[in-house]
């Protein structure tokens, strides 16, 4: 190394001297917090200085650099963010939105003692999933309800209480894989099950079931691909079809419809996808489906089906790992109580983005255009467009809903600078690139979000005008 780079390196402020540079500048951050951004800081300039010019940045602009960090990131890691990607369930972004309702029922059961486990009645101890149980019940049709933290928690706890050491029977183009790349064989390895795949990826039939049934079989698994279709020349078992080999057999069915909507939403234009009552009805034994995708709650992977089926899963010693907190059941009452009261489709943030008219998003995203001033849009040629909208998060795969988004950047590089200087806002601005320009979907903005997805907008320009 140089002498000047030694030098460089040398002239760097230490850790200790910054931080005490800064303190008044931020009083009320956490010493461990701002010494890390202290520490992240130095070393950058470090990285900088022994491949680039020999020359550090002096105190001053190294304390600048700290100040920009803690004002973009604040004082939590975990941050609201604007959704302008039309995504409506976009995982990485937390899927689905809490109601209103959701929202007010954590305050007060999280900011309180709760009868979580209290008969209030007997003052003995109850069940925390009474909370959710007759709910479920109602709104499902189903003898016995369970909610566990996920539903991929949800299917493991029911392999490992039905067939830890014996077969399941699933069909090969059933093998699904989830985000994060969870897979059906990958659980019921870890349940303790043994896979016995039947038919082809594209065609099964029943007879490849029936013919797969030993005596080692313990339940026969029917998944819905809620996350992908096979189209073609393809052929599958209903679950009506499995129910009645399964009660010929005396083997019990379970389904695993993923995202599990208890509404059917055909009349707002979508395609049939089976609902929670309707594969209950066909007389599946357990049923289970996701909180926090079409549902609209938070997460929690339900279960629900025949009464005795479920009180073995809730005698399962892995239900106490698997279990939910106080917080999750609040918010999921309050979810399941909009349905129960008909109010749902005007109430869960989730069916009302799904269901929103195109009218009213292009009215939402004329209202962001009419706050940028003229030459702001003349600069980042900002115009309205319609575009194609996802679910997202594994559910309706091959449904897009029809969208109006606010079009910047009049060439790819300004629409990159765009859409990195958005993400620096506050909140965070999360945009799509589509055919070289940013493209921020109103589909998933909130109408309460409209002044400060325009507020940001201005202020990214000006960043990518200087």
């Amino acid at each position: 190394m140089s002498a000047d780079r030694s030098a460089a390196l040398r002239g760097l402020p230490s850790v200790d001297q910054l931080v005490r540079r800064l303190r008044p500048e931020a009083p009320d951050v956490p010493r461990p917090r701002l010494t890390a951004i202290v520490r992240e800081v130095l070393e950058a300039e470090r990285r900088r200085v022994r491949v680039g010019p020999a020359v550090s940045a002096d105190a001053d602009a190294l304390a600048a650099r700290v100040v920009e960090i803690l004002t973009r990131t604040g004082p939590f890691s975990l941050r609201a963010v604007v959704n302008a990607t039309g995504v409506v369930l976009h995982t990485n972004l937390g899927r689905a939105l809490l109601s209103p309702l959701a929202l007010e029922r954590l305050t007060r059961v999280g900011g309180a003692y709760s009868n979580l486990e209290l008969d209030i009645a007997t003052k003995e101890r109850g069940s925390r999933y009474s909370h959710v149980e007759g709910l479920l019940q109602r709104l499902t049709g189903a003898e016995g309800a369970l909610v566990v933290n996920n539903n991929a928690a949800a299917v493991l706890l029911a392999l490992e209480t039905l067939a830890h050491g014996r077969e399941v029977i699933v069909s090969r183009g059933e093998l699904i894989e989830i985000g994060g790349e969870f897979r059906i064989p990958d659980i019921m390895l870890r349940s303790g099950a043994v896979l016995r795949e039947v038919g082809t990826t594209n065609r099964t039939h029943l007879r490849d079931y029936a013919e797969a049934i030993g005596p080692n079989t313990a339940l026969l698994l029917k998944v819905h691909t809620s996350n992908y279709r096979v189209v073609g020349f393809t052929s599958d078992v209903s679950s009506r079809e499995l129910v009645e080999l399964g009660r010929q057999r005396s083997l019990p069915v379970m389904e695993d419809l993923g995202s599990g909507s208890l509404l059917d939403l055909r009349s707002h234009g979508f395609p049939h996808e089976p609902t929670v009552p309707e594969v209950v009805g066909s007389g599946v034994d357990l049923v289970s489906f996701s909180g926090d995708k079409l549902l609209g709650g938070p997460q929690a992977g339900i279960v629900v089906g025949r009464r005795e089926l479920v009180t073995r899963l809730k005698k399962n010693p892995w239900n106490r790992a698997l279990r939910i907190d106080k917080l999750t059941l609040a918010a999921l009452e309050a979810t399941l109580y909009a349905y129960d009261a008909g109010q749902a489709l005007e109430t869960v943030p989730t069916l009302r983005f799904l269901t929103e008219p195109l009218a009213s998003v292009r009215r939402r995203a004329q209202r962001v255009l009419s706050r940028l001033p003229a030459d702001v849009r003349r600069r980042l040629a900002a115009r309205l467009v319609e575009d194609r909208a996802q679910v997202g998060g594994g559910a309706l795969p091959t449904v897009e809903l029809p969208t109006a988004a606010v079009q910047l950047g009049a060439t790819p590089e300004a629409a990159r600078a765009l859409d990195a200087g958005l993400r620096r806002s506050d909140p965070p601005v999360i945009g799509r690139i589509v055919d070289d320009r940013l493209l921020l979907d109103c589909r998933t903005v909130l109408p309460s979000q409209v002044a400060a997805l325009a507020a940001a907008i201005v202020t990214a320009a000006g960043m990518t005008a200087q």
